[in-house]
């Protein structure tokens, strides 16, 4: 989720982890179709635990790109949780 300049620069990048666990309570939770992202599996971005990592502890290459629908709805959502917009 971090913008490119910082991700130059910083030691660590913030992102939002992704689970294979549908969790119906969770509104806020982006669901993302298999193949969508490189991912194998039906997933669910959590968008209400955004966090930072350390670059190091990323794979070494991506597993793709997600889809433009997928990654604004997420912005959305992340938006929403941090209490930037309103639901």
């Amino acid at each position: 989720m971090s913008i490119d300049e910082l991700n130059a620069h910083a030691l660590d990048v913030c992102v939002v982890p992704i689970t294979t666990t549908q969790r119906a309570n969770f509104r806020t939770r982006v669901r993302i179709e298999a193949g969508d992202g490189g991912l194998d599996s039906l997933s669910w971005a959590k968008c209400d635990q955004p966090t930072t990592v350390e670059k190091a502890q990323l794979i070494p290459n991506p597993l793709g790109l997600l889809s433009l629908d997928a990654f604004e709805e997420i912005e959305r959502q992340v938006k929403i949780c941090l209490g930037f917009s309103n639901p």
